[in-house]
């Protein structure tokens, strides 16, 4: 459609003399700066879609039904990995999917699983470390902190604090980086500096376009609140 209405154009203008190969060159410079425009919109829909669906399962269904959920989301993403396989957003998707699967799975195959999602959060980080506004960083020290230290896994509560510090750097306002880094404190017996991140928390804006989500997420901030009170 793109290339349509540009030929359109290109066909309705009156080209001086001599001026031909520039004003196609022009043109031609038009419809790749409107169809990577468009192709980057189509692409954070459905980033969008996959988060909302993923929002639906993780705080919507029971236990045994996201068991058979997050294959069939993952399977989803995956086709949209064949598109688009270098970019940071998708990859950042891949992880948290497998990351959420791990939940079901048992001790040998989630330790496998949260290998692979180290690896894809580290690819993720590597192409763009703003991605997902610092929510690589947030699960990946999430990881770093809550999995088996060497020699069973990775864990390891500097590296962890590290991650969720730089999260909090890249985007020191989100629900989830606030949350996370206080549940660390928490865990680590520092409840005073944890409340304080969890009233970050939920001070926090929430996202015109995940409303449902960034809602349930707030719920969990007030539960660890109740809890500390």
């Amino acid at each position: 459609m793109i290339y349509v209405i540009t030929i359109i154009i290109y066909r309705s203008i009156r080209i001086p003399s001599g001026k031909t190969e520039a004003v196609k060159k022009l043109l031609f410079a038009v419809l790749m700066l409107v169809s990577s425009v468009c192709f980057a919109d189509s692409l954070s829909d459905s980033l969008n879609s996959i988060e909302s669906e993923w929002a639906t399962i993780y705080y919507g269904l029971p236990k045994q039904k996201q068991q058979t959920a997050y294959p069939v989301l993952l399977d989803k993403l995956q086709q949209l990995a064949k598109t688009y396989p270098n970019d940071a957003g998708v990859i950042y998707w891949q992880a948290l999917i497998k990351a959420s699967s791990a939940d079901h799975q048992n001790p040998l195959t989630a330790l496998q699983t949260v290998n692979e999602v180290r690896d894809l959060l580290t690819k993720a980080i590597a192409i763009n470390p703003q991605v997902m506004n610092g929510a690589a960083y947030v699960v990946l020290g999430t990881l770093y902190d809550k999995v088996p230290s060497w020699p069973i896994a990775f864990g390891n509560d500097n590296t962890a604090k590290t991650m969720l510090e730089t999260a909090l750097k890249i985007n020191p306002n989100g629900i989830a980086n606030n949350y996370f880094y206080g549940k660390f404190l928490l865990s680590h017996d520092d409840q005073k500096a944890a409340e304080h991140y969890f009233n970050l928390a939920l001070a926090a804006p929430i996202r015109p376009e995940q409303p449902y989500a960034d809602q349930q997420m707030k719920l969990k901030v007030q539960h660890a609140l109740e809890k500390i009170n």
